[in-house]
């Protein structure tokens, strides 16, 4: 009976049930990828003036800012992915089952496509060019672009299993800004080489929609390899030990003492 559990568990065959709310999940990620790719993709639009063009600090902010809302917003339904490279990587690390990642990572792909369709769709036709399609540079080869999204992405998904990582107890920032910046810092970097992409969504959904293939296979293997190494690496090198039974019950009571303080704060606003 234990195998059997074991290996319901990995599939995710218990997870097709009417009781548990996969589908929520689904359509969060499917929303959040389709924001993403119209928000982002959106801001590498560039010929409405003459001469105008999104500089990269203007890219990176639109991409990270959006990441961070959009986890900020959809983390308590799906976990907030909106990315296969961190799917895949919570797969690898046995935190995801293999049904819950493929229903995952489809949803991310239509989500980025009907994003591009709408991005395409509001977009003058003068201006509509690559639809914020990722290329890469034509200075670079396509091994040299691969490793740069290996780079940025293994940055990203560090970072996610960073502050998601349950036996910390001094994380106590906001674990989605964190995920946002470190999108932005990493489009800073990138979005001159490879346009940055560290999200195979993200990439597939303008190349569906603008027919932007050259050097595609790169937004694939770069990213979901760069997030499977960061996710492994973080589990077996720096993930945090269970904490002792005393700091548990110090975090406790400063949790109580923080929600009390709230409470007579909210009593005060309200009498005033």
């Amino acid at each position: 009976m234990g195998r059997v559990r074991k290996f319901r568990a990995v599939c995710g065959i218990d997870e097709l049930s009417n009781e548990n709310m996969l589908w929520k999940a689904l359509l969060a990620e499917f929303i959040g990828t389709g924001i993403l790719v119209l928000i982002g993709c959106g801001s590498c639009i560039s010929g409405w003036d003459e001469d105008y063009k999104p500089s990269v600090v203007q890219i990176a902010l639109a991409f990270g800012v959006t990441v961070g809302t959009i986890v900020q917003a959809m983390c308590h339904i799906s976990g907030g992915h909106i990315n296969p490279a961190v799917t895949l990587a919570f797969l690898a690390t046995g935190k995801c089952s293999i049904l819950r990642a493929f229903f995952y990572v489809c949803a991310q792909c239509v989500g980025a496509i009907t994003g591009a369709a709408v991005l395409k769709a509001l977009t003058p036709l003068a201006q509509q060019e690559l639809l914020g399609a990722t290329t890469v540079h034509p200075h670079l080869n396509p091994i040299q672009g691969c490793i740069v999204e290996i780079c940025i992405t293994f940055v990203l998904v560090l970072t996610v299993f960073s502050v998601c990582d349950g036996n910390r107890l001094d994380v106590r920032g906001s674990a989605p800004l964190a995920i946002g910046l470190s999108v932005a810092t990493c489009h800073m970097f990138a979005v001159k080489y490879t346009g940055s992409s560290m999200n195979t969504a993200r990439s597939f959904g303008p190349a569906v929609i603008a027919g932007v293939w050259e050097y595609h296979w790169i937004y694939w293997l770069g990213p979901i390899l760069g997030g499977i190494i960061a996710g492994i690496f973080y589990q077996h090198t720096f993930s945090a030990l269970p904490p002792e039974p005393e700091e548990l019950e110090r975090v406790r009571l400063n949790s109580i003492r923080r929600y009390e303080e709230k409470e007579v704060i909210e009593d005060r606003t309200s009498s005033v």
